[in-house]
C-alpha cells in the first residue's frame, strides 16, 4: 500500500468523524429545538381547551344546568367551536373519543377504523403525559390527550406525522447533504496535499528500484530537498557505498553457508537412521534445550518375536539378517505411519512410544492402532516365508500408557533419546503377559481408560475383552489387562460380551455365577484358555472362597 493512500486512509477518516460529529450535534440541537417548539405548542393549545371545557362545565354547574341534556349539548358544541377556532393548519385535527372509542367531536372530518379503536384507547386509558404517536384514520399522527370527566370524554390535539417533523426533516437533509458537500471537498484537498508530500519519496523509489534492477551499486540517488525526504537520500547514498564494500564479504559467507548447509543435511540423513527426525529436528532448532528430561504421559509398544532363539539356530546367518530386516522395516513402517517413535531394537524385539517429542491429541489409540496394523503386516510377511521355505514369526506386543521421563539419556560419549520410569517396565511385562495369556496384544488398564474416557474406542470401532488383573514381577498392586481387537468372529462377537459379564461377577466374588459365564465362553469359542482359566479359578473359589481382603489380583512369579 502507498504512503499517500496510507495518508489518505488515515487523515481522511478522522476529519470525516469531526464534521460528522459537528454536523450530528448541530442537527440534534436544531431537531430538539424545533420539536420542543412544536411539542409546547401543542401543549399550550390542549391547556387552553382543558381550561375552555372546565369554564363551560363551570357554568352549567354554577346555573344548575348540569342535569340538562340541551344545555350539556349546547356546552359541548361551545368545545368543539373554540376546537375549530385554534386549528393552524389543514392537516391538524382535535377530536374527542368516548370510552367506547366513537368519535364524540371533531374539528374536521374523521373516521377511526375499528382496527384503530382498541390500540388508540389503550393508550389513552394509560394516560401518558406528553407527546404520543399512533395510527388515527389511516394516517400516522402524533398526539397529545387529556380526558374530561363532565363529557367522559377523551379529546385529542393531533398533527400528522410528516407535516409535525417537517421541519426536523428538512434540517436532516440539510445536514446530510452539508456533510457529504464537506467530505468531498476535504478528499480533494487531501489528495492535493499528499500527492505535494510524498512526490519526491515516489521519486527517490523510483531511483531506488532502478538501483535494485541493475545491481549498479555505484549508483545514488538525486538529494533534491534540506528535510527529511532530503536526509533520506542521502542516508540511502551513504547505505549503498557501504553495501558495494559488503558485498565481497556477502558472496563469501553465502559460500560458505552453502556448503554449511550440505554439511548439515548430510549429518541428518545419517543420524535419521539412529534417531527419529523429530528429536534431530528439535536438536538443530534448539541444541541446549534436548539435554533436558521432560515428564510427560506416553504410550510405550514393546514387540517380541516368539522362540527367536529356536529359529536362528535353524537358519544360516545370512537367511536370518535378510528375514529380520524384512520383518523390522514392515514393523517399523507401521509404527512411523502411525505418528510413533521406535526408541530402540532391542535383539528381536522392538520399543516405540506415543507423546513425545511431539505430542498428539490421539497418541493412546495411534498406539493401539499400530499394534493391531503389525499383527496384520505379520500375516503378509508370514506368507512370504512359507513360500521361500522359511520359519515363520509369531510375535506378541504389550501396549502401556502412563508418565515416564523422556529425553537425551546417556554420557558425553554417547546419548540415546529414549523414555525411562515404571510405565516403561509395565509395558515390557505386558509383552511378555502375551504368552502367559496366549494373546498376540495385551493393553494395560490406565491405556484403556485413556481411549474409553476420550471416546477413542468407540470411534475407532475397537473391541475389549478383559482378561485379568495381575501384579507383575516387583509391584504388589494389581493392574487390569485386556486383549483388543478390530475385528471379532460371530463366535467372538457372541463370547466377549458374556466374558466380560463373568469377569465383573469374578470381580464381586460371585464365583458360582461367573462359572457359569465362563463355561458358556468356552463352549462358544471351543476350549477358550482364558475363559478355562479364570473358570478353574471360581470353581477353586466356590469350594474354597478367597480371603476377605481379595482384590482379585494374579501375583505373577516371572515377567
Amino acid at each position: 500500500m502507498k504512503i499517500r493512500l496510507k495518508m489518505f486512509l488515515v487523515i481522511l477518516p478522522l476529519i470525516i468523524v469531526t464534521l460528522a460529529l459537528a454536523e450530528t450535534a448541530s442537527y440534534f440541537n436544531a431537531i430538539n429545538g424545533v420539536t420542543r417548539l412544536a411539542r409546547q405548542l401543542l401543549g399550550f393549545k390542549l391547556g387552553e381547551l382543558e381550561k375552555y371545557a372546565d369554564n363551560q362545565w363551570s357554568l352549567l354547574v354554577e346555573n344548575n344546568y348540569a342535569g340538562r341534556p340541551d344545555m350539556v349539548d349546547a356546552a359541548k358544541k361551545a368545545v368543539e367551536i373554540y376546537a375549530r377556532s385554534i386549528i393552524l393548519s389543514d392537516s391538524e385535527i382535535i377530536f374527542a373519543v368516548d370510552k367506547a372509542g366513537a368519535i364524540a367531536m371533531t374539528s374536521s372530518a374523521l373516521e377511526i377504523p375499528d382496527k384503530e379503536k382498541n390500540p388508540l384507547l389503550r393508550q389513552l386509558q394509560a394516560e401518558k403525559p406528553g407527546l404520543q404517536t399512533a395510527l388515527i384514520g389511516g394516517e400516522k399522527r402524533v398526539f397529545q390527550a387529556f380526558y374530561f370527566t363532565p363529557f367522559e370524554w377523551f379529546i385529542l390535539i393531533s398533527e400528522e406525522s410528516d407535516v409535525f417533523y417537517h421541519d426536523a426533516n428538512r434540517i436532516a437533509v440539510q445536514t446530510i447533504i452539508t456533510l457529504g458537500i464537506s467530505i468531498i471537498l476535504t478528499a480533494i484537498l487531501l489528495i492535493m496535499v499528499a500527492s505535494h508530500l510524498t512526490g519526491p519519496l515516489s521519486r527517490i523509489v523510483k531511483a531506488m528500484n532502478n538501483i535494485i534492477n541493475s545491481a549498479d551499486l555505484s549508483s545514488r540517488v538525486e538529494v533534491e530537498y534540506r528535510d527529511e525526504t532530503g536526509n533520506l537520500a542521502y542516508t540511502f547514498n551513504r547505505m549503498i557505498g557501504e553495501l558495494d564494500k559488503a558485498y565481497g564479504q556477502i558472496k563469501r559467507y553465502a559460500f560458505d553457508a552453502v556448503l554449511a548447509g550440505k554439511k548439515e543435511e548430510r549429518i541428518r540423513q545419517i543420524f535419521q537412521k539412529y534417531v527419529p527426525k523429530d528429536v534431530i529436528e528439535r536438536f538443530f532448532a534448539s541444541p541446549e534445550k534436548m539435554l533436558v528430561g521432560d515428564n510427560r504421559k506416553l504410550s510405550i509398544l514393546f514387540s517380541d518375536i516368539r522362540s527367536f532363539t529356536t529359529i536362528s539356530e535353524g537358519m544360516a546367518p545370512d537367511d536370518l539378517v535378510n528375514s529380520l530386516n524384512r520383518y523390522f522395516s514392515g514393523q517399523v513402517e507401521i509404527i512411523y505411519k502411525r505418528n510413533g517413535i521406535v526408541d530402540k531394537y532391542i535383539g528381536d524385539a522392538i520399543m516405540a512410544f506415543w507423546g513425545a517429542p511431539e505430542k498428539h491429541d490421539d497418541d493412546a489409540l495411534q498406539s493401539v492402532l499400530a499394534g493391531l496394523d503389525m499383527i496384520d503386516a505379520l500375516g503378509s510377511f508370514n506368507e512370504y516365508q512359507r513360500k521361500a521355505g522359511k520359519p515363520e514369526f509369531l510375535i506378541g506386543l504389550g501396549i502401556n500408557y502412563g508418565e515416564v521421563t523422556v529425553g537425551n539419556i546417556g554420557s558425553e560419549r554417547k546419548m540415546d533419546y529414549t523414555v525411562i520410569g515404571d510405565a516403561v517396565n509395565l509395558a515390557s511385562r505386558m509383552e511378555g503377559l502375551t504368552k502367559t495369556y496366549r494373546s498376540e496384544l495385551l493393553i494395560s488398564e490406565s491405556l484403556f481408560e485413556e481411549l474409553k474416557s476420550s471416546g477413542a474406542a468407540t470411534t475407532a470401532a475397537l473391541h475389549f475383552r478383559l482378561l485379568d488383573t495381575v501384579a507383575v514381577k516387583g509391584k504388589t498392586k494389581g493392574v487390569k489387562i485386556y486383549t483388543v481387537k478390530r475385528n471379532l468372529s460371530p463366535a467372538e462377537i457372541a463370547a466377549w460380551p458374556v466374558h466380560n459379564e463373568g469377569m465383573n461377577l469374578y470381580y464381586r466374588r460371585s464365583f458360582r455365577e461367573a462359572a457359569e459365564k465362563f463355561k458358556e465362553v468356552y463352549r462358544l469359542l471351543s476350549k477358550d484358555f482364558n475363559a478355562e482359566n479364570i473358570y478353574r479359578r471360581c470353581v477353586e473359589y466356590v469350594s474354597n472362597p478367597p480371603p476377605d481382603d481379595w482384590d482379585g489380583v494374579e501375583v505373577m512369579k516371572t515377567k
